[in-house]
């Protein structure tokens, strides 16, 4: 696309939230070429790590012999060509390109970034102000569909869009795992995070979601899922009407759905589900229950999840040989190193390739989002591109399209981070299952 983004630009620009990467601004101009578009834009730690690839190189050394399966990749000129390209050839193929949008890059002024700063930092959630800024460095940022919206909405009726971050959807079974992280092959990732995350404060509640549900392939337990959602959003739920927020949270975690917004939110489905007052909303989650249930869009996604055949605690020893460094885990091991670890440690480097790299592209779809939009079809509305599900209690038809966001590239040097935060989140687990037992045999 030949048209810069300079700093008069700015204002035609609006915060529509933000992931731990990226922060996303949705088009409010009058430009044809903006309208219907979103922007990505690359955050960078406050210490000046970057977010993504890093700011010295595009890929590191490793990371190169690491992806060497993709030459393109390996070869990109930018860290943002570098992203693009992950996205066409290593995950669309593993979630289905019609459901995967890489867009195109757009070169930017410095003075555009700074201004987008600026004009967005009283928008963002505090604690990820105090972590990241944007990366006022680039030359140039990803445009991409707006995904609540459908093309030429401009003409006639409404749009409704629902964004979820399913999480991992499966329970491993990896050997590697330690006996006394025991409790990962009990029960989702998720549920054993929220107890970290309540702990921190990052949320104000547990919630009651649990990703097998939403991947079950069962009607009944998807809806249940999808009304856990609604009742907790926390930062896994967010829907929008015509482009507009009207549940969930801007970048940042979200209390439970209280009365007034569950009252609020029946009220804006007015022009969209035809039910009576007090049915609309059990309506909407049935529509979103039974899309996810008929379209089948999930399968594809825990099967990219299931790459990680070895958890990240033996991963982590696959890593360590990759980079050619002593392993870091083996060395903590007080009671001395298993066989099943040792035996990580001998086998052939592009099988420890294999195992890194299948990690690192699992890890992009546990922790993808995906947005759901919805449009009334209208009498007649034949020939449609989009998918098309009837929604029996309101006796309604609508078009339905599935995107994947929130694709990136993880960065090699986050395996280290995976397993030490894995650590954390178990072990934060363990110790209130200990508590919760300790009060119950002093009660007793």
């Amino acid at each position: 696309m030949e048209v810069k983004l300079e700093q008069k630009d700015a204002s035609d620009w609006v915060y529509r939230g933000e992931g731990a990467v990226n922060l996303v601004l949705a088009y409010s101009g009058s430009s044809p070429v903006f309208i219907g578009k979103v922007m990505r834009i690359l955050k960078v730690a406050k210490n000046g790590d970057s977010g993504c690839l890093g700011n010295e190189q595009v890929l590191t050394e490793e990371e190169r012999l690491l992806w060497k399966v993709c030459k393109e990749l390996v070869s990109a000129p930018t860290k943002e060509q570098a992203q693009l390209i992950y996205v066409q050839r290593i995950i669309s193929p593993l979630l289905g390109p019609e459901h995967v949008d890489p867009g195109l890059h757009v070169p930017v002024s410095r003075e555009f970034l700074q201004s987008i700063e600026k004009k967005v930092i009283s928008q963002r959630p505090a604690w990820r102000v105090d972590a990241a800024k944007i990366d006022t460095q680039q030359d140039y940022v990803l445009l991409m569909s707006d995904h609540s919206l459908f093309q030429g909405m401009d003409k006639v009726g409404s749009c409704i869009s629902v964004e979820i971050k399913p999480k991992c959807g499966f329970i491993p079974d990896s050997r590697f795992i330690a006996e006394r992280n025991a409790i990962k092959k009990k029960i989702t990732r998720f549920r054993i995070h929220q107890v970290l995350k309540l702990q921190q404060q990052e949320v104000s509640e547990l919630s009651q979601y649990d990703p097998l549900d939403i991947f079950s392939n069962s009607k009944e337990k998807i809806y249940k899922a999808v009304n856990d959602l609604f009742i907790t959003p926390q930062n896994n739920f967010r829907i929008f009407l015509n482009g507009s927020l009207i549940l969930g949270g801007l970048g940042g975690s979200t209390n439970k759905t209280s009365k007034l917004v569950e009252e609020a939110f029946e009220d804006a489905l007015k022009g969209v589900i035809e039910a009576d007052d007090g049915l609309r909303t059990t309506s909407f989650l049935e529509l979103v229950a039974e899309t996810l249930y008929g379209s089948k869009v999930l399968d594809r996604l825990v099967e990219a999840q299931k790459l990680d055949n070895y958890d990240i605690e033996g991963a982590i020893h696959a890593y360590y040989d990759m980079i050619s460094q002593p392993c870091m885990v083996c060395r903590e091991l007080d009671e001395g190193v298993p066989n099943t670890y040792t035996s990580l440690h001998s086998i052939p480097m592009d099988e420890s390739l294999k195992i890194v790299r299948d990690y690192l592209i699992s890890a992009t779809a546990k922790d993808c989002s995906m947005m759901i939009s919805f449009r009334p079809k209208e009498g007649g509305d034949l020939g449609s591109p989009y998918g098309s599900i009837y929604l029996q209690p309101t006796n309604q038809n609508f078009d339905y399209k599935v995107n994947f966001l929130d694709l990136d590239l993880k960065p090699l040097k986050k395996m280290e981070e995976y397993y030490e935060k894995d650590k954390k989140i178990v072990d934060m687990y363990v110790q209130m299952e200990e508590n919760q037992n300790h009060m119950e045999d002093k009660r007793l």
